[in-house]
């Protein structure tokens, strides 16, 4: 927790600049907790609604203020929904303090995004020895169930959708991502044609946040796959879930360049008083510091690096407000941080890449535990406002899903290799192996270049691969490994026990083909820049070797084929969620048929 005397106003407040019909200058607006209960929560949820009015801040006068006022209070604030309040402590306290009235009042329809949009009422005219005959504004919010104080646990430690019906993909922030709306079992996404801020505001309300920020179009915040469900929505603004909206559900014409998106005001929690990056060249990059209390004073300190990776640098990033990780370092010794913070204060972090701080993420606690050491061993990030994202085409892998026995004196470079199953070491060299063969196509659908984590020079040729197709035996004969593990293919039983599985190495990463303006500009041959543009996909052809799962010694049953892209989290990306694909797969022994492909 903040030291009390930080918590009073802690991320509630924000600029307000009123409409041009008034000369009214106000420069912010904020929700000051009054009530000791309120003043030691995080976040603020009740409180005085005050403006700052030439360099003052001024309270308002409640004679006029309605339930719609108080809607878009919370809702600049992050929280869904307001409620009523007890009136009687706040008296008695306005009754004990000189109150400076705002000289307006405000109407509000309830509609608008932020206090700036409502129209100011009549000035106060004064009446008697005041403005008010009332007392100052009192609002009471809601707030979402990721933000919810609670007497133990305090707020939920990582961000989880309120409603299964609707989910944010692909953003850096909690509450802002591209809008994906669940229909018959299947996610997908929404057109942007008639996309406005009341649509945007449904969505972020029905989530748990507060009113939107802004509705954005064109894929912004990435493209989805798979198809669009909802076309034209127009909303009152006042509808608990955005399907209650008018909406076209003819989404011909529409592709995923006009994804539609949002970002939602959240409650501002602090979190990033309790972070920073020291010794870095910019501020995106840096030592990770962390500000902890050690017998009783707040301290600054490192964080072990064992164990870090690039789940831990994306809660950092996102805590910092920096956009999504784009490398996690075990090493710093080149960033020189502040001396008196070198001591190791984490240790033992472990993060699911959701959580809302560093914090939140599993470690050790107070017995810290770093063998390494800190100093030059101290965690560190550097982050980015763009990133790439990787999402496999499922009807590619539906469509091209076959069997196929195959001898073992033409696999040996796929024995070589680990794609065979354990049980093909002792086999004999005209025995068969049975191989479940499929195409896959691996799109990046973000806003940067895929790029392997390994440096070119620490590339790993290999001779060793052979295709059926001879006429792309130049490309895939003989190529650089550029990273260690790329997708794992699995065979799973209905309850996700692995019954087959077969890892596959990235042998090359190149653009095989591009959307309609976009040039290609990685290949593998010739020792060539390996990586997938934005806009493009690299295709994996059936026919390839370790394209495959061995299924020699499966059963006849029901399966699930399950592919996870970059499963180790090499390189950062802006979405990890939809990197696993799954398939129904239903085997008699003879043959194989795959269906309900999904991300």
């Amino acid at each position: 927790m903040l030291p009390s005397d930080e918590l009073k106003d802690v991320g509630l407040q924000t600029s307000f600049y009123p409409s041009l019909s008034t000369n009214v200058q106000v420069e912010d607006v904020r929700l000051r907790a009054i009530l000791g209960v309120h003043r030691r929560r995080i976040p603020v949820t009740e409180g005085y609604v005050e403006v700052k009015d030439g360099g003052k801040w001024r309270q308002l006068c409640d004679e006029k203020w309605t339930l719609m006022n108080s809607r878009v209070i919370c809702g600049m604030f992050g929280f869904p929904g307001e409620k009523k309040h007890n009136p009687r402590a706040y008296k008695v306290y306005a009754r004990k303090r000189k109150i400076s009235y705002w000289g307006h009042s405000v109407n509000c329809t309830g509609n608008e995004a932020h206090l700036s949009v409502c129209r100011l009422g009549p000035p106060l005219t004064l009446k008697g020895n005041t403005t008010c005959s009332g007392t100052p504004v009192v609002v009471s919010c809601v707030p979402g169930r990721a933000f919810a104080p609670a007497p133990m646990t305090g707020f939920r430690k990582a961000y989880r959708p309120e409603q299964p019906l609707v989910r944010l993909r692909g953003g850096a922030m909690v509450g802002e991502g591209r809008v994906e709306v669940l229909k018959n079992g299947e996610w997908g996404t929404i057109c942007d044609d008639n996309w406005g801020i009341q649509s945007a505001t449904v969505v972020c309300r029905e989530l748990g946040f507060g009113s939107a920020k802004e509705a954005l179009t064109g894929g912004r915040l990435g493209q989805g796959m798979g198809p669009v469900h909802m076309n034209e929505v127009e909303c009152s603004g006042f509808e608990k879930s955005i399907t209650e909206c008018y909406f076209n559900p003819n989404s011909l014409g529409c592709s995923h360049e006009e994804d539609a998106a949002v970002k939602c005001n959240v409650p501002a929690m602090g979190f990033h008083e309790r972070l920073r990056l020291s010794g870095g060249r910019n501020p995106t990059e840096g030592r990770v510091e962390v500000l902890i209390e050690k017998n009783g004073t707040l301290v600054w300190g490192t964080v072990c690096s064992d164990s870090w990776g690039t789940t831990e640098a994306m809660v950092v990033c996102r805590q910092l407000g920096l956009g999504y990780a784009m490398h996690a370092f075990q090493e710093t010794w080149y960033w020189h941080g502040d001396v008196s913070a070198d001591d190791v204060v984490m240790s033992g972090v472990r993060c699911s890449g959701t959580e809302m701080s560093l914090s939140h993420c599993l470690h050790h606690g107070q017995h810290i535990h770093c063998p390494r050491g800190g100093g030059r061993f101290a965690a560190g990030v550097s982050c980015t406002e763009t990133a790439p994202d990787l999402v496999l085409n499922p009807q590619v892998v539906e469509h091209t899903t076959y069997l196929e026995d195959r001898p073992m004196f033409m696999l040996q470079c796929a024995h070589e290799e680990n794609c065979l199953s354990s049980t093909a070491d002792p086999t004999r060299h005209d025995s068969y192996r049975r191989l479940l063969r499929f195409s896959s196509q691996i799109h990046n659908n973000g806003h940067a270049d895929f790029r392997p984590k390994a440096s070119q020079h620490s590339w790993i040729w290999h001779e060793c691969h052979r295709q059926v197709s001879w006429a792309a035996i130049y490309r895939l004969s003989r190529h650089y490994h550029s990273m260690e593990v790329f997708t794992h293919y699995d065979l799973l039983s209905l309850n996700g026990s692995k019954v087959a599985e077969g890892h596959k190495a990235s042998f090359c990463l190149e653009d095989t083909e591009c959307e309609e303006g976009v040039y290609k500009r990685y290949a593998c041959a010739n020792f060539g820049q390996q990586g997938v543009s934005v806009g493009c996909w690299d295709t994996y052809r059936h026919d390839i070797d370790c394209q495959w799962i061995d299924v020699t010694d499966v059963k006849p049953g029901d399966y699930i084929l399950q592919i996870i892209i970059n499963p180790n989290y090499e390189v950062a990306e802006s979405d990890y969620s939809n990197n696993i694909m799954k398939c129904r797969c239903r085997y008699d022994g003879y043959r194989m048929w795959t269906y309900n492909c999904h991300i």
